[in-house]
């Protein structure tokens, strides 16, 4: 297949308005958001958005994609970091804050059957796996928590710290701190459940590891 050409300053530029713009559009309204509104935010033409991406489908898509490949940035950096159990942590800070900013975390269902956001939300199970796997090894974490189990974490402080009205804005902190002594060994008492299969990922291993 031969490789995208690289975007001209110009087309980049109008990209990533574009993107910007759509997911402040998505976050603030919801997915019944209208393309028309969503190139006004950005400052260009209607006709200049399908240049890009062929429908809204496409956009989301695209949304999604560019911050998982934030995440995926961050976790192949921290991969072989010293400290496992630190890098952990700032995976899940980096992915919380992530969240904080812009929760679009709905938009996931709109792009299920699109095979390169699933390829993406993979590479970034694979990515997480290699962390939960080096601190459960440097007894970081307990040995019976999951990729997937730290997977459906992910988004818990965000979650949690939004049921407060008016909550201040480093809230979900304090809960990713609670999550995060959760996962240690020490003081732990066995889990009263089998870990759930790996979810949002393709044919998954039921362990929650996708390195076979």
């Amino acid at each position: 297949m031969t490789p995208a050409r690289p975007l001209r300053a110009d087309a980049a530029r109008n990209r990533a308005l574009l993107l910007a713009a759509a997911a402040d559009e998505f976050a603030e309204h919801g997915l019944n958001v209208s393309v028309a509104d969503i190139a006004q935010r950005a400052g260009i033409g209607k006709g200049t958005v399908f240049r890009h991406f062929a429908n809204k489908e496409a956009l989301i898509a695209a949304i999604l994609i560019d911050r998982m490949d934030e995440l995926n940035t961050v976790g192949e950096r921290l991969g072989d970091a010293d400290d496992p159990g630190a890098a952990l942590h700032e995976f899940l800070t980096v992915a919380a804050q992530q969240r904080q900013e812009r929760d679009l975390s709905f938009l996931a269902a709109a792009s299920e059957s699109i095979p390169e956001v699933t390829r993406v939300r993979n590479r970034m199970f694979v990515n997480l796996d290699r962390l939960v796997d080096r601190a459960r090894t440097a007894g970081a974490v307990r040995a019976d928590v999951t990729t997937t189990d730290v997977f459906l974490l992910m988004c818990a402080p965000n979650y949690v710290a939004g049921y407060v009205p008016d909550a201040a804005p480093d809230l979900w902190r304090r809960y990713l701190a609670v999550i995060f002594d959760g996962l240690r060994p020490e003081g732990a008492h066995p889990l009263p459940a089998a870990p759930p299969a790996a979810v949002g990922v393709a044919d998954p291993d039921p362990t929650g590891d996708t390195r076979s």
